[in-house]
């Protein structure tokens, strides 16, 4: 008899999630020798750091019931309507956006576009939203956005430092800049060494400077002609960067026009839901002089192997893993999805429709400063664009108060004064109520319409096109730019057609169920500076996901704030600099990092004022731990951390952690735990366990969150009690977490708090048992795909049982020694198998690092497996001379459509470079360009879209 219990199949979602079936898992174990997957377990991961207790999370629920759950959540936010702005607005995403790139797998899990060939859909997009925001700003050059509006701007802040020849350290920030962004430099300067002055933009002159941030309109609405602060700013050698509204400046000169070296903003207003916060993408535009030293990405036009244009990631691309502690910044990633859509919106909308909605703000704002003043009140406010002051005396709280009981949140901004900030969502009837809300008066909007005027003066207005090329111009019907974004997505591989086995990326399942909730209104609709009681829903969901991450790594606090890795990694050596500081440790400055960590480790440390100390790995790629103790006793005055993988970032679980971490502790210093590999871990060993101070996860590797084709990412930490006091906190809406009046690494309160529902539903999902099943899996495809393919590939590390982790390096450097074949070559080829590159060159050169994660199926590794196979025989004809070195189907790789007619006069047959195998023929994938000219890329640097005559 099958009881209604087992009926219920609570833990459906774990075999949903989990590519490989029982009886998959039954046969890759017997390939290994093994009879179950704690077998493999107590083989891989060492005995004293194992965890032998369930997780303390609850048990597997099914998605729809976790779904209404987490609707019962959401439920309990207020949507009220929003006036409060401060960089954060009510608008609307088209329903063609929403609907093909939002929710589509297409686009929300593709990869950062390292492998161009096969990215070419969003590297144009990207290419679209840098030339957007060349031109709004009428700068010469724009990256591929940002995490938000705050951390650009302090990016802009070291760029300055970088690029500006005067000695001062003294970085001048306007008193207009929006608070959030103030706070997020207070904690980038302090560690930098930098001395923040805050004033009215004529005062800078009156310092020894190196830069200046302007805001533009200011954080109180005041629009002004900014011009004479910047020359006279640069004049004494400061580099000069104005924050502007991107909606602002249809209507408005540009900040190149006023002479601006850099802007920075966020271009949430196109398109993006607030979220409570994010994510957003920021943009940061800069002159062409500065180009090297511009933090983030640049996306450059390029040519392919047939001459024909072709785009990639240029400059920057890999400069944390090639520079180090001297890159520009650790930054790795961007809002890619975000930037995108804001993309996407300006090619919908055209230069005319965005002029109309910046006109119809400003209109509305008008109205509505003009309504006050007809009714008898006091508009505080002389130029504006979309925030109108009013001045409300001892009545302002009473005004607050109406305004929120007839469901409409305004800007306190002293005892006297509100501000309402107008959108894109706001209506002429939201006027009438407005004016009511200060004044008690009722208005007549049409009459207000017929008779006011525009509220800056011609001096300020633009007159300078943007938006003028074809893209922005051609793709206003939705059906054509429903066919355009169609026609970009199917340029690019992401998971919805194969899987993207990527080291240290972990490219998992981003389940349905998961992203529904994101876009749910309750989610997207709220201000993340809403009031305390109308947020009860996102606080109970900040507060149950800490309690989950808590719960799966053991630490005593979480905060949800940083919106990248790298972020997170800033934010843990943060607490820990704080925490020294505190206990007059001021000299503790020493990093110990092992020279196989990722590239962000050494520049995070950089940015905290650290001084990096590389530690070594032996020959099986573990920590020299002689080498470790000796700097450990050499620096034990001033060592202030140790920077750690686990499991380390070749692949193996070291059996000396606890050793490692005990040696840090005795010599006075603090283990920061690096969780890039946490997927190795979670249900096994928690790091807080092993005696872990700090750690940053990546929810979107984890925890899945998608990658966004290279954003949004977040990566909270999780710390031991005595770092906890000393966590990002925020100045305009305090969390009540321990570490009130600390400033902040992100512009909201809870970073991209509106994608934090996809983290939470997996773990609800999965309860502890299924994420330990995930884990074992994960270990198990990793250490199936290291057999299967051992027999024609060199694996690089294993452990002392022959074991390797949750991913494997491939060492293909015999294979280029005997024929010149390169892990490059075998990149390329494998995307005329169908497939994404595993990671190349890192983190040993000349090598490929596999993660298959636990989410494809035995179906999909064997093809995988069959593909690297093949290739490996191709290599064996080249090496044994049947094909020549420079003439075979690994150089030609990518075989695009345009191989398929014409001449062929190459050595091999046709079908052998565009058909490998007989599957690929069933589901074949055309990279849309052929192997593409790095080299031209970088001497020829073009990042803007190409001119029209390309397109005539």
């Amino acid at each position: 008899m099958t009881t209604l219990q087992q009926l219920e199949h609570t833990d459906a979602f774990v075999a949903r999630h989990i590519g490989p079936s029982d009886a998959d898992v039954s046969a890759m174990l017997a390939v290994l020798g093994l009879d179950s997957l704690d077998q493999l377990t107590t083989q891989t991961v060492p005995a004293d750091i194992l965890r032998a207790d369930p997780l303390p999370l609850p048990g597997a629920i099914p998605e729809h019931v976790a779904l209404a759950e987490l609707a019962g959540i959401a439920g309990k936010n207020v949507l009220a309507r929003s006036f409060i702005g401060l960089g954060y607005h009510p608008t609307l995403t088209p329903n063609v956006i929403l609907r093909n790139v939002t929710e589509n797998p297409g686009w929300y899990t593709a990869y950062t576009p390292y492998q161009a060939e096969i990215a070419q859909g969003r590297l144009e997009a990207l290419l679209n939203f840098q030339q957007m925001v060349i031109d709004m700003t009428g700068l010469e050059l724009a990256n591929a956005s940002l995490l938000d509006e705050a951390t650009a701007a302090a990016e802009a802040m070291a760029m300055a430092r970088r690029v500006s020849k005067a000695r001062g350290q003294v970085f001048f920030v306007d008193s207009q800049v929006l608070p959030q962004t103030f706070d997020v430099l207070k904690t980038r300067a302090a560690e930098f060494g930098f001395e923040l002055v805050s004033g009215h933009p004529e005062e800078a002159v009156n310092h020894e400077l190196f830069g200046a941030l302007f805001q533009y309109p200011g954080a109180d609405g005041e629009v002004s002609d900014l011009s004479t602060y910047i020359a006279a700013a640069q004049q004494k050698g400061a580099i000069v960067t104005v924050a502007a509204d991107i909606l602002a400046l249809a209507l408005l000169k540009s900040p190149g026009e006023m002479g601006a070296d850099i802007a920075v903003g966020t271009t949430q207003r196109f398109g993006i839901p607030m979220g409570f916060g994010g994510p957003h993408a920021a943009y940061f535009a800069s002159r062409d002089a500065h180009k090297r030293s511009t933090p983030g990405r640049l996306i450059g036009v390029s040519i392919d192997a047939r001459g024909k244009r072709a785009l990639r990631m240029a400059l920057q691309t890999r400069e944390q893993h090639i520079r180090r502690e001297k890159a520009n910044s650790n930054i790795c990633t961007s809002q890619v999805l975000l930037a995108n859509m804001a993309g996407f919106f300006a090619t919908y909308h055209g230069p005319a429709g965005i002029k109309r909605i910046a006109a119809r703000v400003h209109r509305l704002a008008c109205l509505f400063a003009d309504g006050v003043r007809a009714s008898g009140g006091h508009v505080a406010s002389q130029t504006f664009f979309d925030t109108v002051r009013v001045q409300t005396g001892a009545a302002t709280e009473s005004v607050l108060a109406t305004a929120r009981v007839a469901g409409y949140n305004l800007r306190r901004v002293d005892a006297g004064t509100v501000a309402v900030a107008f959108h894109e969502v706001a209506t002429g009837a939201d006027v009438v109520e407005l004016v009511r809300f200060v004044t008690g008066k009722t208005v007549d909007v049409a009459a207000l319409d017929a008779r006011v005027a525009d509220q800056f003066p011609a001096a300020l207005k633009r007159e300078s096109a943007y938006l003028t090329h074809p893209v922005f111009n051609s793709h206003h019907s939705e059906t054509e730019m429903m066919r355009y974004l169609k026609k970009l997505q199917n340029r690019d591989l992401a998971l919805d057609h194969a899987m993207i086995p990527l080291g240290s990326c972990t490219m998992k399942l981003n389940a349905a169920s998961e992203m529904t909730p994101i876009t749910w209104p309750a989610f997207g609709g709220v201000h993340p500076f809403a009031p305390r009681d109308q947020v009860q829903g996102y606080l109970e969901l900040v507060d149950g996901l800490s309690e989950q991450l808590k719960a799966i790594t053991g630490f005593d606090a979480i905060s949800l704030q940083p919106n990248s890795g790298a972020q997170g990694e800033y934010a843990g050596l943060l607490c820990i600099r704080r925490y020294l500081d505190s206990k007059g440790q001021q000299a503790r400055r020493i990093c110990l990092i092992p020279t196989s960590a990722h590239g962000t480790n050494p520049a995070s440390a950089q940015m905290m004022g650290m001084e990096v100390v590389p530690v070594a790995c032996d020959d099986n790629g573990n920590i020299d731990v002689a080498d470790l103790k000796a700097k450990a006793e050499q620096y034990r005055d001033t060592l202030a951390c140790l920077m750690l993988t686990y499991p380390s970032t070749h692949g193996v679980f070291e059996a000396a952690i606890r050793d490692i971490i005990d040696t840090v502790h005795a010599h006075g210093g603090q283990v920061y735990f690096d969780g890039a590999n946490l997927n190795a871990l979670v249900g096994l060993v928690r790091p807080a366990d092993i005696g872990a101070d700090v750690s940053h996860m990546n929810l979107h590797k984890t925890f899945c969150i998608p990658h966004g084709g290279g954003g949004p990412g977040v990566g909270p930490i999780g710390m031991k009690a005595h770092l906890a006091p000393f966590a990002p906190n925020h100045a305009v809406t305090p969390i009540a977490n321990g570490s009130e009046g600390q400033s902040a690494v992100s512009a909201a309160p809870f970073g991209s708090a509106s994608i934090l529902p996809i983290s939470w539903m997996y773990i609800r999902m999965m309860g502890g048992a299924g994420l330990r099943r995930a884990t074992q899996v994960a270990l198990l495809s990793a250490n199936y795909v290291a057999r299967r393919l051992e027999g024609a590939y060199p694996i690089l590390y294993r452990d002392a049982n022959g074991r390797v982790a949750h991913e494997c390096i491939v060492d293909l450097r015999p294979l280029k020694a005997e024929t010149g074949i390169t892990e490059v070559d075998v990149a390329k080829r494998l995307m005329d198998y169908g497939f994404h590159a595993p990671t190349m060159s890192f983190p040993v050169a000349g090598t490929i690092m596999i993660e298959p994660t636990e989410s494809e199926s035995r179906a999909e590794l064997e093809r995988f497996i069959d593909a690297l196979l093949a290739i490996r025989e191709e290599i064996r004809k080249v090496g044994d001379g049947e094909w020549p070195r420079d003439d075979n189907p690994l150089k030609h790789a990518p075989h695009s459509i345009a191989d398929v007619t014409g001449e062929w006069t190459r050595p091999y047959p046709r079908e052998q470079g565009l058909f490998p195998l007989p599957y690929v023929a069933e589901n074949k994938f055309w990279p849309f360009v052929n192997r593409i000219d790095d080299v031209y890329g970088d001497r020829n640097l073009v990042c803007s879209c190409p001119p029209m005559s390309e397109y005539q």
